[in-house]
This record gives C-alpha cells, structure tokens and sequence, in this order.
C-alpha cells in the first residue's frame, strides 16, 4: 500500500485562503513576492506547483511561512469513505454530509421532510439526486415533481425550495462549494 507521507499536496487553495482572509489581490501578492500574477493564479488553481523559493516567496508575501501554508493544504490524491449511519426508521427529518473536509464540492443526504418554506439561493451549481420518494421544487416560479432516480440541476443563483411528497424521502444534493468561484457573476 502507498505511503501517504509521499503524496504530493495541493497547496493553492491554501495560498488562496490566506490572501483572502488579508483582503489581498494578487496584484498586490506579486508586487511583494516578485512572482507574476498569472504565475500566482496558476498556483492558486493547482496548475503550478511552485519550487521551495517561490512557495517561500508568496508565505513572505501572506506574512507566513511555507511550512504553514503546506500545513493549510491539502492532499492532491485522497480517499475517505463516509459510512452509512445505522438507524432505524425515524419520523424525523436528517441530514447527512456525505463529503468530509474543505473541498470543492458539497455533498448532503436529506432524509424525511425539512423546513419547507425556507427559499435556497447557492452561488454555485448543484445537483439534486431524489434517492427514494418523492419531492416537489419551486425553482424560478415553476413547480416540478421529481421521483426516485429523478435528478435536476440548478445554476448557481436560481431561488429554488423543496418540500418531500412521500415519507422517508431521501435527496442527495451536490454542490460546488460556496469557497469556489465557479460561476461568473450572472447579474450583468
């Protein structure tokens, strides 16, 4: 079996958390490292893997040291497998993360009911997968009714709310995570 002390870290969503949490742009990240800002965001995307000198260069620049922001990364290959609770039947409404950590998506299991009249707005596309039974969405004025094995995508920005039709409905929801900028501003 592979040693996971080997595996190769993603630190660019750790760069990219701390110029965030500092209000910095990467303009201003180049000018006190001396690294190009199109080199900066390609760490930032993992599409770089920057040398020591360079990695020590932008913790100088984020007023920290690379040893931190290789401590903030994380793994470029992991595995974690997220296990079925044991319940019974209950009568209650649950929800479940299926995805454990700081990732670029989000997933929940939705068991029974929930708050229905709660309307969702998510910056980022989702998928919503109905496992068993069934529910109905209002998304953008419109009602439709999904059943088991029934799946609908939402762009990122679309009001949408849902409400179980049958008990012990389970949903499984997908999201890219609100940390991502994956959509574009579609206010324009």
């Amino acid at each position: 079996m592979g040693d996971h002390k080997e595996q190769s870290l993603r630190v660019g969503a750790a760069v990219r958390r701390r110029r965030r949490a500092l209000s910095l742009t990467l303009a201003v990240v180049a000018e006190r490292s001396g690294l190009s800002v199109p080199f900066l965001s390609q760490i930032e995307n993992d599409r770089a893997r920057p040398s020591q000198t360079s990695l020590e260069k932008v913790a100088d620049a984020l007023r920290t040291t690379a040893v931190e922001l290789l401590a903030a990364a994380d793994p470029a290959c992991s595995v974690d497998v997220v296990r079925a609770e044991a319940t019974g039947p209950e009568c209650e409404p649950r929800v479940r993360s299926l995805v454990r950590g700081h990732h670029q998506l989000h997933a929940s299991e939705f068991t029974g009911d929930h708050e229905a009249g709660r309307e969702f707005q998510h910056r980022n596309d989702e998928l919503m997968y109905v496992a068993d039974g069934g529910v109905e969405i209002e998304a953008e004025g419109r009602a439709y009714r999904l059943a088991r094995g029934d799946t609908m995508y939402l762009t990122g920005g679309v009001r949408h709310r849902w409400r179980a039709t049958v008990p012990e409905t389970r949903v499984v929801v997908v999201a890219v995570a609100e940390h991502i900028e994956a959509v574009q501003d579609r206010r324009r």
